[in-house]
Formats: C-alpha cells, sequence, structure tokens
C-alpha cells in the first residue's frame, strides 16, 4: 500500500498547505524546540524519514549496529541522529513491519508470543500479526531517526514519546488541525513503535497512538507512565501553532490543578 507521503520533499508540499507559507529547515528545528518547551518534554521529539533506494541518508547520520527500531528512536530522542537498514535492525517483527525481511514462522504462526507469555493461545498471536499494517518489500531503504529540534530536516512521521499528559496535549492539538472531529487510534499493544506510531501515520497520513508494547518496554528507557504516538509531518505546523495557543490558559492552568486543590481544601475544612 502506498504511502501518500513518500519521502521527505513532500513533506514541505503539506506543511505549506497547513501554514500558507513554506517551512525549512530552521523552521522544523524552531518547532521542535517550541514542543519540548511547551510541553515540558524531557526528550526531543523525533523526526523519522523513510528512505526510499534511490534517496541519500544525511551523511551526519550514524548507521547503527543490531538495534531494534524501538532503540533507534530511543537514540534520537536523546539527541542521536542515527540509521538503521535491513541488515542491521534486529527485531524481526519490526523488519517485517518495515518489508525489510519476512515475519518468522514462530512469530506468525503465535507461537513466539505464547512462547514470550503474551499470550496464552496460538491462534490469537496469528491473528495479531495477520493483521499487522505493513510496508510492501522493497518500498523502505533505510530508515533515518533523527532529534527534531537539532537536525531539522523535514521528516515523514514525527514521534514522541513521553508522559502520558503530555502526550495528551499533542492529541488535542491534532484534533483541532482536524476541526473537532474525533479522534481514533488503533493498537494490538504489540509494535507500538513501528507499526502503532510510525507505519500507521506513514500509510494512513494521521495522528495514531497507544499504550506501548512488550517489546519497547523491556528493550529501551521507556518510563512506565511514559507512551508513544506518531504523527505525520506535514501536520507538524498545525500541531506546534495549535500548542502555542494552548500554553497560553489551558495547560498552565490543567497544570496547575486549581479545582483539586479548592476541593481539598474545602475537605480540610
Amino acid at each position: 500500500m502506498p504511502s501518500k507521503f513518500t519521502h521527505s520533499k513532500r513533506i514541505v508540499e503539506g506543511a505549506a498547505g497547513n501554514m500558507g507559507t513554506g517551512v525549512n529547515a530552521d523552521q522544523v528545528m524552531e518547532m521542535g524546540a517550541r514542543m519540548i518547551s511547551i510541553l515540558e518534554l524531557s526528550g526531543s521529539p523525533i523526526g523519522v524519514i523513510l528512505l526510499g533506494s534511490n534517496e541519500t541518508a544525511s551523511p551526519n547520520a550514524e548507521m547503527l549496529k543490531r538495534h531494534r527500531y524501538c532503540q533507534a528512536l530511543m537514540k534520537a530522542r536523546h539527541g542521536q541522529d542515527v540509521l538503521l537498514d535491513k541488515d542491521e535492525i534486529s527485531c524481526p517483527a519490526a523488519a517485517a513491519a518495515f518489508g525489510f525481511r519476512p515475519l518468522p514462522e514462530g512469530l506468525k504462526s503465535g507461537k513466539g508470543l505464547v512462547g514470550f507469555g503474551i499470550v496464552s493461545d496460538e491462534s490469537v498471536g496469528n491473528k495479531m500479526f495477520a493483521d499487522m499494517p505493513r510496508l510492501e518489500p522493497g518500498q523502505v531503504h533505510q530508515l533515518r531517526l533523527f532529534p527534531l529540534d537539532r537536525a531539522g530536516d523535514l521528516p515523514d512521521v514525527v514521534v514522541v514519546e513521553d508522559e502520558v499528559e503530555k502526550l495528551m496535549w499533542i492529541v488535542l492539538s491534532y484534533l483541532h488541525a482536524l476541526g473537532g472531529k474525533r479522534v481514533q487510534s488503533s493498537t494490538a499493544v504489540l509494535q507500538a513503535t513501528c507499526v502503532d506510531s510510525t507505519i500507521i501515520p506513514y500509510l494512513e497520513s494521521r495522528l495514531n497512538f497507544g499504550y506501548g508494547c512488550y517489546g519497547c518496554r523491556d528493550a529501551t528507557d521507556i518510563g512506565a507512565n511514559e507512551t508513544v504516538l506518531g504523527f505525520p509531518g506535514p501536520l507538524l505546523p498545525s500541531i506546534v501553532k495549535h500548542l502555542e495557543f494552548l500554553a497560553n490558559r489551558a495547560i498552565p492552568t490543567s497544570r496547575s490543578k486549581r479545582a483539586w486543590r479548592a476541593l481539598e481544601s474545602k475537605g480540610s475544612e
């Protein structure tokens, strides 16, 4: 299934449609920095570019050796500009999701999830993987992941990992960009970073979120109170614009817990 936005050059067109003006690399970095400041993120929003075979990665990006996709996201969240390809991606489920390698039979059958203690019925595990969105083989050659506030290139997808309350404001800003339409999400509580937060936003041109998964919680430093979401890069200007609006009143008011404090004060009288 082809993506609506196949490489970063298309992002300029999409962002311009949202903002009414072009978006350059400096503005992308500024928007990444504003997200960190407004939401008080503990790391950077992550830009993800899915490179085709005819595209060249940034010379500043470091090729990772034997890393999972969720681990590459972790490194980008903490400031590194990294690459991952079919030879070095170590998670077989993520490798299949990006079209790099076929899904191993042990996972495809559901036996692997029984072995991990995730499901008790092989047929459930089989169904979970059968319904998993994936890219076509050969559609993507490499994955580049970078801190949005530092690298400044135009991403296909923006992924954010942090506390749930902080991500809530991003979802609200996305909802505003949709004109108030309710936000739908899809997850199998597996492949939360590769499928839920990257491939679904890429293929379906929409924000998606979940609660994380067994794999990324085991393999990265994501906290128990943190989760992950992703949205198409073209929506970055619209989302940041409304975050600026929310920062004027809604975010500080909500975080002040004024109504709760008033209730507590009344209860102590």
